[in-house]
């Protein structure tokens, strides 16, 4: 244990001077003092208990065994520094405790100060090398003065280790998003990582937000402030009205950059704003501990110009999908036209396509391009003559053969296409029909060989075709229908997909009740 008498620590009667207030929404910086003696805390909280670091204050945590240091640690990951004693428990408690912090823990940010009274048990070289730790004091050289540059210089580092991190993350975020930077969801994903690598590269604090203002014209009030992004990972802020969800001075600075169309900078805060060609407006809020330069302010203002190029860009290319949903649903609309039977026929596979698709986990995007490609599925009987796409009685070998062809004509229709919305709906018009022992068309193809999209479409419509009124059938009793699916399981049909269907009957039967012809 260690002996108070020999590891007093000796502070000079100096004082520091607060560098300035800090901005609203600085928190302190976090200290875990480690120390089997009550004294050692008390004295050292005492000494730096008006110090203040980049204008933040310093928040205090203790811990008097090496173990409780470690639960300290796992609780609270953000603590910036630890004074750690080397002899409590036992003679190398400190140091054990260090190594867990490092390896079990896997914290390399947190600034590990080493003290001891007896330096002998813990040789400074083999120590620092050996546990990775950023600095080695014996407790008599440390005076008041001493300790405030200690600390001063450790924060600052750990300042400097997590803003590379920040950076390194944010960075990430825009690589990752540039690859589909143009999907519905992707430029708010884009955004938030060019704001969480803006915030680190200017120390600005994680709450850091972009507000979107739709002017609805110019004799109206303008519409709802919203949060389109923000650098924290709080998503329960996007798409909220400002007011519900900022503090008041907040909206009070946003709602004054959107009306004036001009940036402030204030104490410790700014907002830019930047207005797209459509007369989209936006505004960038970032609060920082420490003061932006004007070469901040310049770094902003290109970041806001470039994403309202990106904001542009994204756009187009929605008005380009857009316009190819409404090809596929107005194609898909033309069958059902042709065929009085096949009403709500398009809408009901979709549906049910739909739900077995959310219960494999696919993502929104994935949906959507399911959703509209299983509304293609039929998209080739555009071609088949009335005669035989509404005869009352059985197909004649030749009629049944003509009817088929109705994939490769849908192949054809699309063939040219190149956009993968399409080329997904080529692919189920021409894999609906497959089997998965592969005794389908047109190809027989069979198992994981049939693309997923096409082997969920043959689910949908075949229990639509069959549990609803055609020219040449009357409609199946709906338990049959699903007994029928059960039986098939594993032959026609993909066994997994139809698990999941028969699991769903709930929702399918709403979605049959709902759109029943």
């Amino acid at each position: 244990m260690s002996n108070l008498s020999s590891d007093a620590l000796v502070f000079a009667d100096e004082g520091i001077v607060s560098e300035r207030e800090p901005p609203d929404c600085a928190g302190p910086w976090k200290i875990l003092l480690v120390d089997d003696e009550p004294q050692v805390h008390a004295v050292t909280e005492l000494s730096l208990r008006d110090v203040e670091v980049h204008g933040r204050p310093l928040s205090f945590l203790h811990a008097y065994t090496g173990k409780e240091s470690i639960e300290v640690m796992r609780r609270e990951p953000d603590i910036a520094m630890v004074l750690m004693d080397v002899v409590m428990e036992t003679e190398h408690a400190g140091l054990e405790a260090v190594d867990r912090i490092r390896g079990e823990l896997n914290n390399s940010d947190v600034r590990v100060i080493l003290r001891t009274g007896q330096p002998g048990q813990a040789p400074e070289r083999e120590v620092v090398a050996r546990y990775d730790i950023n600095d080695y004091k014996e407790k008599t050289e440390l005076t008041a003065s001493k300790m405030h540059t200690l600390v001063y210089t450790s924060l600052s580092h750990y300042r400097e280790l997590v803003a590379l991190k920040q950076n390194r993350e944010g960075l990430e975020k825009v690589i990752e998003a540039s690859g589909s930077l143009f999907e519905s969801s992707s430029l708010v994903q884009f955004a938030r990582g060019v704001l969480k690598q803006l915030s680190a590269l200017l120390y600005a604090n994680d709450d850091t937000v972009m507000v979107r203002g739709v002017a609805v014209g110019a004799d109206i009030e303008t519409g709802p402030e919203l949060v389109i992004t923000a650098s924290s990972n709080d998503d329960s802020m996007v798409g909220e009205r400002i007011e519900d969800v900022l503090p008041q001075k907040v909206v009070a600075r946003i709602r004054r950059s959107l009306d004036t169309n001009e940036p402030y900078f204030g104490d410790g805060y700014f907002t830019v704003f930047f207005k797209t060609s459509a007369g989209a407006q936006h505004v960038v809020y970032m609060t920082s501990d420490a003061e932006f330069s004007v070469s901040d302010h310049r770094l902003v203002a290109l970041f806001c110009r470039n994403v309202g190029v990106a904001f542009e860009n994204h756009s187009v290319n929605q008005e380009m999908l857009s316009s190819q949903r409404k090809l596929v649903l107005m194609l898909s609309a033309v069958v059902e036209e042709r065929s009085p039977e096949l009403k709500n026929h398009v809408v009901r596979v979709s549906e049910y396509a739909k739900i077995i698709g959310r219960n494999l986990n696919l993502s929104a995007l994935e949906l959507e391009e399911l959703e509209l490609s299983a509304a293609m599925h039929d998209v080739g009987k555009i071609s088949i003559p009335d005669v035989i796409l509404n005869k009352p009685g059985r197909f004649t070998p030749e009629e049944r053969i003509l009817m088929q062809d109705h994939v490769a004509r849908g192949e054809a229709i699309l063939d040219s296409q190149h956009s993968s919305l399409l080329q997904s709906a080529r692919r189920v018009v021409g894999t609906h029909h497959e089997r998965w022992d592969g005794k389908g068309y047109p190809r027989q193809l069979s198992g994981k060989d049939i693309p997923l999209f096409g082997r969920i479409t043959s689910v949908a419509d075949v229990f639509d075709a069959l549990s609803t009124p055609r020219v040449y059938k009357e409609p199946w009793p709906v338990d049959t229908v699903f007994d029928y699916l059960r039986e098939h399981r594993g032959s026609q049909f993909d066994p997994e997909l139809v698990d999941i269907f028969l699991a769903n009957r709930d929702a399918v039967m709403d979605v049959f009740a709902k759109y029943h012809s």
